[in-house]
């Protein structure tokens, strides 16, 4: 196989050291040397120096963790090109598994063009992206104090969740401060009620009477307090984040949207809001050039099966992994979306449902709007939404031969006449 690039480096990378191995071809001859290289800071100078002495020209490394991140901060200082490769594809014969044979073989691999590389946004984005992934973690621990709350109050006897549908609104909140307080009362607990709560008085009555020890108030004392500070944390984040966007579009050239403009813009789509938004262009950026067609980025963001095809059969397969913290979220918007009233994303949703099943209807509608998200990037157009009745408006005869085909299913033979002719 001929190989593409003269002069390359693959990089095994981990956590302490980076084992480097530079390719180089001369006169035909085939020349390799490997190297060892610290991690710390002046290592990874040491490793930008050598590079640059050797004349490399493309650098590939394996996506570990998070310790390829300052190696590819440093060298990209430099005049290479720099490939970060997905470790799946890459891996090597089984049994032969070395530093030095990982470096070779992802050198020999760069050399002949045989790494696909993955997608590094810039700088701003990827600061953008960590910002809202930490508020999305915070979110989540969010959930799990709530649970641990739903939990003491079970151990006491205090079915308070089976009352109210958010322990932490108003009225849960104030119901748990007066149970850290001490109050025991089930009675005076109930008048701390909103008016607007559905439930009986008698039933809430009876659903805070339980049995509090003060193991419980300290536990209660301590999820709450856990709670309130990560709400303090999401709010320093969303700032932060507000900050970050401001700065960003003082950067913008003109002729060029700004990212406050490119988020209303996404938020047009039914069950995509603010922070929806930021969190897609943190994720796949605002330049669609790197993704040919909107078919890749879905291949992408893992919304399209695997291929599996063996002796001209194509076997069932299920979702690729893809961009977990996308996937997820496009879910979530669908979910919004299928229940949003005259949409076309709902008439999607309810269509497939009846034969598909909710699982993959709702993943076909998040890969509409991803589709959507796409092109709205890309050229710049307006969300239009085709309308609830956008499938009984298609053409008559495609129509009527689904008709045909339900009625066959049931056991009857369809014979299909026009009216004129009927006449």
């Amino acid at each position: 196989m001929e190989a593409v690039h003269l002069r390359c480096t693959g990089l095994d990378v981990h956590k302490e050291m980076v084992v480097a191995c530079v390719r180089l071809v001369e006169g035909g001859k085939i020349t390799r040397e490997v190297r060892t290289f610290s991690t710390s800071t002046s290592g990874l100078l040491a490793l930008l120096a050598w590079l640059l002495a050797t004349g490399c020209t493309h650098v590939a490394m394996e996506a570990t963790g998070v310790y390829w991140k300052p190696v590819w901060n440093i060298l990209s200082d430099g005049p290479f090109e720099m490939i970060l490769a997905n470790a799946a594809h890459i891996k090597n014969v089984p049994g032969r598994k070395t530093d030095v044979n990982d470096a070779t073989w992802i050198a020999d691999l760069l050399a002949h063009g045989l790494i696909r590389a993955s997608f590094i946004p810039e700088r701003d984005i990827q600061e953008l992206r960590s910002l809202l992934r930490a508020r999305k973690q915070m979110t989540r621990e969010q959930s799990s104090h709530v649970q641990r709350l739903q939990k003491t109050l079970e151990e006491a006897n205090i079915k308070l969740d089976t009352v109210i549908t958010d322990i932490m609104g108003a009225t849960g909140r104030r119901m748990i401060e007066a149970m850290i307080a001490g109050e025991t009362n089930p009675i005076k607990l109930a008048q701390l009620a909103d008016c607007r709560i559905k439930s009986p008085r008698d039933r809430l009555t009876e659903a805070l009477r339980g049995r509090l020890t003060e193991h419980h108030r300290f536990l209660l004392q301590l999820y709450l307090g856990q709670y309130d500070s990560l709400t303090a944390a999401i709010i320093t984040i969303d700032r932060e984040v507000a900050s970050l966007i401001a700065r960003m579009d003082e950067k913008v050239e003109s002729g060029q949207a700004t990212i406050g403009a490119l988020i209303a813009l996404l938020c047009t789509i039914p069950g995509i809001g603010v922070l929806a938004a930021q969190t897609i262009l943190a994720e796949i950026g605002r330049d669609m050039s790197r993704f040919p067609t909107a078919g890749h980025l879905l291949a992408w963001a893992g919304l399209c099966p695997d291929q599996n095809e063996s002796a001209g059969k194509r076997k069932s397969s299920r979702l690729r992994k893809g961009a977990p913290w996308l996937k997820t979220l496009l879910v979530q918007c669908a979910w919004s979306a299928s229940r949003k009233k005259d949409c076309y994303f709902k008439a999607q949703f309810q269509r497939l449902k009846s034969r598909r099943g909710p699982q993959k209807a709702i993943c076909a509608v998040a890969a509409s709007m991803l589709t959507s998200v796409y092109h709205m990037l890309k050229n710049g157009t307006q969300f239009q939404d085709l309308g609830a009745d956008y499938f009984d408006r298609r053409c008559t005869e495609a129509k009527a031969n689904h008709l045909v085909r339900q009625l066959t299913k049931l056991g009857f033979h369809v014979q299909l006449q026009p009216l004129s002719d009927a006449a």
